[in-house]
């Protein structure tokens, strides 16, 4: 339910917050940078939804010439797949009856894939998939050092290549593996040596298969820090880079990265108790500290100490700009996905002003 009632062609200044705002010249720029990369390289990008949640920002990136989306639950494909885009990869795994079925009734309106990681799920699947009289399109989820989800070995992802190229209702596309213990190393160099090590894991891990006898027509890779290392691999196919579309503080640390700071969160001064104090109307129900503080935009000497649940701590120390009660503020997160999934509605912004409004549909999709 969405309680922000701020109308299009209002200023800034006029959005009731706390707000989530997207500057939408920086926006544009970020999907146009990332989609000339992708003009010279072989690999495709299937942008990651699960930052954005929102199909209008999928229907974008595809437009710009991304091939497909990635997806982090199943409930999020659904939103995906009601906004009419068929080109979806779960990169998960979908467990439990209920849940498959739900996969399985996606396979009649998109070209869903989903990953699998191990025999009984793939047998699971197999057997709704021939109950339900359809076929559904899988990849393997290999380990290249998450140490998360994922096959351990070359045997164990031949032998499950296998399966899933021979049980019935399955078709079997390739491969995923996210190094994301990679992307947010900040020195370049250090990032392309320990990411190149994942994607080379990867691509034997594909090479094995295809020895054995199997096509691998997919090897799915990358995120934002890391788009650029997998995007010029050989052997890998497609890039899931998400967070570059928006942007956070973490990312920001990380060397190399060109993307602008699209991503930032309206906040409005509500005390000013002390000299060297104010507060603002946003805490930790409206934005996430998991990688550290949000910072606040554009003014030097101000630093939030502090997040309780609807409250931010503003630390003053002789700041550029005054802060007094009613002022507004714009911070910018340390993460973007999980801000982001705190909120009802995104408010694009250009030329000071309210252009559009959109439903963030993903919000909360966490099934």
């Amino acid at each position: 339910m969405a309680f922000n009632t701020t109308r299009v062609g209002a200023p800034i200044d006029e959005i009731e917050t706390p707000a989530l705002l997207i500057d939408l010249d920086k926006f544009e720029a970020n999907i146009e940078r990332m989609a000339r990369f992708f003009e010279g390289v072989t690999a495709n990008l299937r942008p990651h939804a699960k930052t954005h949640k929102t199909p209008i920002i999928a229907h974008k990136q595809i437009a710009a010439g991304a091939h497909g989306i990635t997806c982090a639950k199943l409930s999020e494909a659904e939103v995906m797949a009601k906004a009419g885009i068929r080109d979806i990869l779960i990169a998960n795994q979908i467990i439990g009856e209920s849940k498959i079925l739900r996969l399985m009734g996606l396979t009649r309106h998109t070209d869903i894939i989903v990953a699998v990681d191990n025999m009984q799920n793939a047998q699971d699947l197999s057997d709704a998939a021939s109950a339900c009289k359809t076929t559904l399109n899988t990849i393997i989820e290999v380990d290249v050092g998450m140490t998360r989800s994922g096959t351990r070995s070359l045997d164990d992802s031949v032998r499950l290549a296998r399966a899933l190229s021979t049980l019935p209702g399955l078709r079997f596309r390739g491969i995923m593996g996210y190094e994301g213990h990679t992307v947010y190393i900040p020195d370049l160099e250090k990032r392309r040596a320990e990411a190149s090590k994942a994607n080379h894991l990867l691509v034997e891990t594909r090479d094995a298969i295809v020895g054995s006898g199997m096509p691998v027509e997919i090897v799915s890779a990358g995120g934002t820090g890391t788009y650029d290392i997998a995007g010029t691999c050989p052997g890998i196919t497609e890039i899931q880079a998400g967070s570059y579309i928006m942007m956070d503080t973490k990312y920001q640390a990380v060397e190399g990265l060109r993307f602008e700071q699209a991503l930032t969160l309206l906040a409005t001064v509500i005390s000013r108790p002390t000299k060297d104090r104010a507060v603002l109307d946003v805490g930790l129900k409206g934005i996430t500290k998991e990688f550290g503080m949000p910072t606040i935009k554009e003014i030097t000497g101000a630093e939030i100490s502090h997040l309780s649940e609807e409250h931010a701590k503003v630390d003053l120390n002789n700041p550029s700009r005054d802060l007094k009660a009613g002022d507004k503020v714009e911070l910018i997160p340390s993460h973007c996905c999980t801000t982001i999934n705190l909120h009802d509605t995104y408010y694009g912004i250009r030329n000071g002003a309210v252009e559009t409004v959109w439903d963030i549909a993903a919000r909360g999709g966490f099934v």
